[in-house]
């Protein structure tokens, strides 16, 4: 239950911000929040992390979506069901892992395109854009790395 709340309220906020710059901005537009360091800038990706596949067909690429979308809901969903009930850290990674990966497939399959919005600099140096489906990406796998480490150092203990 936990799951499904958690991915399911990552969604509807992923979607929600993705809508208010799409409606606010012009494509490649970008407003700074923090000049130097953060900007809202409101970009389109067609490939995954990093711009990976972004130069490919689109008849290639979206089922390719698909189909690691769906393998990761069934890793995710097994995973979940194979875990002790007092797991609470792995249960919100995983959470925000498929709420992500649900967010970023939404726009795939609507726009065959990712939003992305993001903008971290320092200074000149620019990091690649992205929103907040990527970050609750990223955030659950740091907290799953958090609860490996954690979990093996219990046992150790143990």
């Amino acid at each position: 239950m936990m799951l499904l709340g958690i991915s399911m309220l990552v969604v509807a906020l992923d979607q929600f911000t993705k809508f208010l710059i799409s409606q606010s901005m012009h494509l490649n537009e970008s407003t700074p929040l923090f000049p130097d360091y953060l900007f809202l800038t409101y970009s389109q990706n067609p490939g995954m992390a990093f711009g990976f596949m972004a130069g490919m067909e689109s008849f290639v690429r979206i089922p390719f979506f698909v189909a690691i979308t769906i393998a990761a809901g069934f890793i995710i969903y097994t995973y979940q069901h194979l875990m002790p009930p007092d797991r609470v850290l792995t249960r919100v990674a995983l959470g925000l892992i498929w709420g992500g990966a649900l967010g970023n497939f939404v726009d795939r399959i609507l726009y065959g395109k990712v939003i992305d919005f993001i903008d971290m600099r320092y200074h000149e140096h620019q990091w690649y854009i992205f929103n907040l489906a990527d970050s609750c990406i990223s955030i659950g796998l740091l907290f799953l790395f958090f609860e490996f480490i954690w979990g093996k150092r219990r046992k150790t203990q143990s």
